[in-house]
């Protein structure tokens, strides 16, 4: 190790394992404190009460969910706690009244186990009864499990350890502190030890073999041991950051300490959904064999889909366009109120005209026919529309001089009461068939520019 170097920033596989289970517990903590529901309460019977007061807490793998809201008896004197939740609980749930400390006597909340999500939900109101409820036991009751001399001796070992401790209670503290890891850790060695006699007797016979290779390599030790100095030495010459690392580790620990107790209750209310995950993803496998082919014809689609929105040039794809939108809505904010009037005010020539569209198309369609001369390619028609070019006086048709044939526009323009006659009304009428009067509605009298027609402006004769 150059001198410089230090141990500090290396990344090493348990720190990535550390990492990786801290970033799990905090998803997962997140799930649990934001995911919303729907409140609800519900009743839990106990054998007793066990000095519940209103307004404990109500406990799901450690995460409050809930409050006791009343405490009342029943008529066979079972406690009847009214409880609400933030979400609601499925049928199977089962509820504990346990105690938070010792230091208090009404410091008790209630845990519930909630019942697999896939149970229907218990509605607002349920009872969860006494088979799926447990009263705690509280230490008096302990100590009537035992006969009266018993008790008394019981007392006196009590009373014995308070004598013993009185007044070395903190340095008492400072020794259980170390004593029970060692201990434990004791307890643990010699049970592996006295497991296996003869893995142990291997092991001595193994770990004589060891020492006497250690010793056939001295020099080779010796040398690690200079080099060992040296490393040592570069931590020593790093001994502030050290310092700082290991001032900040055991906070880390602790904190660590509890997010993983968090994190095994979390991974406990973990379970059911889990459970109920292995059933709906048991047909996930063909599912996504029979999706594969669906996607793999979907990427040209997907790709060319591209072009559309982004595309090399000018004015050639949806981005350019959706840029275009607020021009057009500025325009289209002026001329829409415009074309809208527009199409208001000519919707009564609209209804004029209407009645005359089957007389358009005929004229369209059969004037060729009707007044066509015909040669060896068939007929054809020689027609010129005249207007006003006679005036009928006294029973007889006078030429107009031509200054005169145009002044009908003049004195009275088109759409300004010259077409008076009816529709169908341009031969003899026929009762029951023309001129056609729209029930009424063409009949002279009307108002404004475009006034109804005439009934009985139909040529003469029979």
């Amino acid at each position: 190790m150059s001198p410089g170097s230090s141990s500090a920033g290396r990344t090493t596989p348990g720190r990535i394992a550390a990492l990786g289970a801290l970033a799990l517990a905090v998803v997962l903590v997140l799930i649990l404190f934001l995911g919303g529901g729907n409140g609800a309460s519900y009743r839990l019977l106990f054998e007793t009460g066990g000095q519940l007061v209103p307004g404990n807490l109500v406990q799901v793998g450690g995460h409050p969910i809930g409050s006791v809201d009343k405490i009342s008896l029943t008529d066979d004197w079972q406690a009847d706690i009214e409880i609400s939740t933030d979400e609601p609980l499925h049928e199977g749930s089962t509820a504990v009244i346990r105690t938070a400390s010792l230091s208090g006597i009404a410091n008790r909340y209630i845990a519930v186990t909630p019942g697999a999500d896939d149970a229907p939900e218990l509605e607002d109101g349920d009872v969860i009864t006494a088979e799926s409820t447990t009263s705690p036991v509280d230490l008096d009751q302990f100590f009537n499990t035992f006969h009266p001399r018993q008790r008394r001796a019981l007392r006196n070992v009590i009373q014995g350890f308070a004598d013993t401790y009185s007044g070395a209670g903190q340095t008492a503290n400072a020794s259980y502190k170390y004593l029970n890891p060692s201990l434990d850790a004791g307890r643990r060695l010699f049970a592996q030890l006295t497991r296996d006699q003869q893995a142990f007797s291997d092991f001595l016979s193994d770990g004589s073999r060891v020492v006497g290779a250690i010793a056939e390599r001295r020099d080779e030790l010796s040398a690690l041991t200079q080099n060992g100095n040296e490393a040592l030495g570069a931590i020593a010459r790093e001994n502030e950051s050290l310092d700082r690392v290991l001032t900040a580790f055991p906070p880390t620990l602790r904190q660590a300490n509890t997010t993983f107790v968090n994190l095994r209750a979390a991974l406990d209310d973990l379970d059911p959904l889990v459970a109920t995950a292995k059933v709906s993803t048991r047909n996930l496998t063909p599912f996504l064999r029979q999706l594969r082919p669906v996607v793999r014809e979907g990427i040209p689609v997907f790709r060319n889909l591209r072009k559309v929105f982004n595309r090399k040039g000018k004015a050639n794809d949806l981005a350019d366009t959706l840029k275009d939108l607020p021009t057009f809505r500025k325009r289209a904010k002026k001329d829409l109120p415009r074309s809208s009037q527009a199409i208001e005010e000519s919707l009564p020539d609209f209804q004029f005209a209407r009645p005359y569209g089957p007389d358009l198309v005929g004229l369209l369609s059969r004037l060729g026919q009707a007044t066509s001369y015909y040669d060896f390619n068939g007929h054809y028609a020689k027609a010129s529309a005249l207007s006003n070019i006679f005036s009928y006086t006294a029973g007889a048709l006078a030429p107009q001089l031509p200054g005169q044939q145009y002044d009908f526009y003049d004195a009275n323009p088109l759409g300004k009461g010259n077409f008076v006659r009816c529709p169908g009304g341009a031969t003899q009428a026929i009762a029951g068939s023309n001129p056609f009067t729209d029930d009424g509605a063409l009949l002279s009298g009307g108002e404004g520019p475009n006034p109804k027609c005439d009934v009985g402006d139909v040529p003469p004769g029979p």
